[in-house]
């Protein structure tokens, strides 16, 4: 009998064990990455509304989102700059918040030096509107790469029924982008170092 049990116990706690953990959020959390998960296969153009050190590339090129991969917790965003397409977005849930990352890529798919720097969510946001203080990879990549102006960059991101708003601040520094959510536009090829 005292194997039996000895047994039974050995079983429970090796299935205990390889339950993965789950995955826990905050309603603030869940509902942004919902209202973007919705756009799933969409994509959108946009315009540069705030830049207050422009005019730049931005402003002339056609920008586009597209909310290309999604699942439970990571949404792929490319985000491309007339034939430019090196960056992608992503927003992954982390258990402890939302982490928001560059993806920077090279036309031979190749990463970018600067690249992967984004930053994590540090309080509850909204529904709509979550924060990304830069995080410590991304201020000591800026920092070996003699950006030292990027390590207090807060990374923002807006979804609303009408428009998506992508927006960097720092001291000194405003710009955004805003995306027309009611006029779907056909989304572009995969971006650098993707596949479709």
């Amino acid at each position: 009998m005292k194997s039996f049990v000895a047994l039974s116990l050995l079983l429970s706690s090796a299935s205990a064990l390889a339950r993965p953990a789950p995955l826990v959020s905050i309603p603030t959390h869940d509902a942004f990455f919902n209202h973007l998960s919705a756009l799933c296969g969409k994509a959108f153009q946009g315009k540069v509304v705030v830049d207050n050190q422009g005019p730049s590339k931005f402003d002339t090129a056609k920008l586009v989102m597209h909310v290309r991969r999604c699942n439970e917790k990571e949404l792929q965003i490319p985000f491309h700059v007339g034939e430019d397409a090196s960056r992608t977005w992503i927003i992954t849930k982390t258990g402890s918040g939302l982490s928001l990352k560059h993806d920077h890529r090279h036309e031979d798919g190749s990463d970018d030096t600067s690249t992967m720097y984004g930053g994590h969510t540090n309080d509850a946001g909204f529904n709509q509107v979550q924060s990304f203080p830069a995080d410590q990879y991304s201020k000591e990549l800026f920092a070996r790469l003699g950006m030292a102006q990027s390590i207090t960059n807060i990374w923002q991101m807006y979804v609303y029924d009408h428009t998506f708003s992508y927006r960097l601040i720092r001291e000194g520094r405003e710009f955004r982008v805003d995306f027309d959510l009611t006029k779907p536009v056909t989304p572009p090829k995969a971006p650098w170092g993707y596949e479709d």
